[in-house]
């Protein structure tokens, strides 16, 4: 077992200030106490959350997934056909894009819903540049549809528009508080890691994100930071460098 590390004060990330941030929310974080489907109070507040970043002046984009309505693996899982499984996983996060949009545009947020499957009735069609423009304007930029392929979970798709839109971090909002050594659900002895490298993420199969998602992460130095999001002022204190969460990063003893 990786030894737990005191916990800091400040989060090294927070030496730099954020510009652009690309927040992965999972579909489930949408049910709030619900055991299925979208909890329109959950939505109103994870808006409000994100208008308070909007409103400190970083750019926000977000990539979300459709396990609170679909599941394309389970559903493969249970004998359907794994490609069409992961398509209708991705019309999934379409629906959760859709009211998340709605509920930032009720704030006075502007908004673009893109989509990596093309449905212009609903989203724009992913374009890296035109993303980038909207952030630049002051929009927050919604990703929907994974990146398009059966396969890929939307942790890979978050890394990957991360890495496309030149965010500075990845915020992963979870139900805990953090990257425990086992899960606190079920583990009363489990510890919170402050800090852990991607290789021990990868060697302990940590589940911070999928193994695909992480090494894209790796090989191109992008922090991420594992948070409740069902607490107040999570995002923006993570930005204001209070050591909220787990940051996941390269090897923390090379860290300054």
């Amino acid at each position: 077992m990786i030894p737990v590390r005191a916990k800091s004060k400040k989060l090294p990330v927070a030496k730099k200030a954020s510009r652009r941030i690309l927040l992965k929310l999972s579909g489930e974080s949408l049910m709030g106490d619900r055991g299925y489907g979208i909890d329109p109070s959950t939505v109103e507040f994870m808006a409000f959350e994100i208008k308070k970043v909007v409103d400190s002046g970083v750019q926000i984009a977000v990539v979300i997934g459709g396990g609170n309505i679909f599941r394309g693996v389970e559903a493969s899982v249970r004998g359907m056909e794994r490609a069409s499984a992961d398509y209708m996983g991705m019309l999934a996060t379409v629906i959760n894009a859709l009211a998340l949009q709605n509920a930032l545009e009720r704030l006075g947020l502007q908004t673009r819903v893109q989509s990596a499957i093309e449905m212009r009735a609903l989203a724009e069609q992913y374009i890296r540049r035109r993303a980038v423009r909207h952030l630049e304007k002051g929009r927050v930029v919604i990703f929907a549809a994974g990146t398009g392929n059966p396969y890929f979970t939307t942790d890979t798709a978050a890394a990957l528009r991360a890495m496309e839109i030149g965010a500075d971090i990845i915020l992963k909002g979870t139900k805990v508080d953090g990257v425990y050594t086992a899960d606190p659900m079920k583990d009363p002895d489990a510890k919170r890691y402050d800090k852990i490298s991607y290789i021990d993420v990868l060697k302990y199969n940590l589940k911070v994100m999928d193994s695909t998602a992480i090494t894209m992460c790796m090989d191109n130095n992008l922090p991420i930071v594992v948070f409740n999001i069902r607490k107040a002022d999570n995002i923006k204190n993570i930005l204001n460098g209070k050591g909220i969460g787990t940051l996941v990063s390269g090897d923390p003893k090379k860290r300054k």
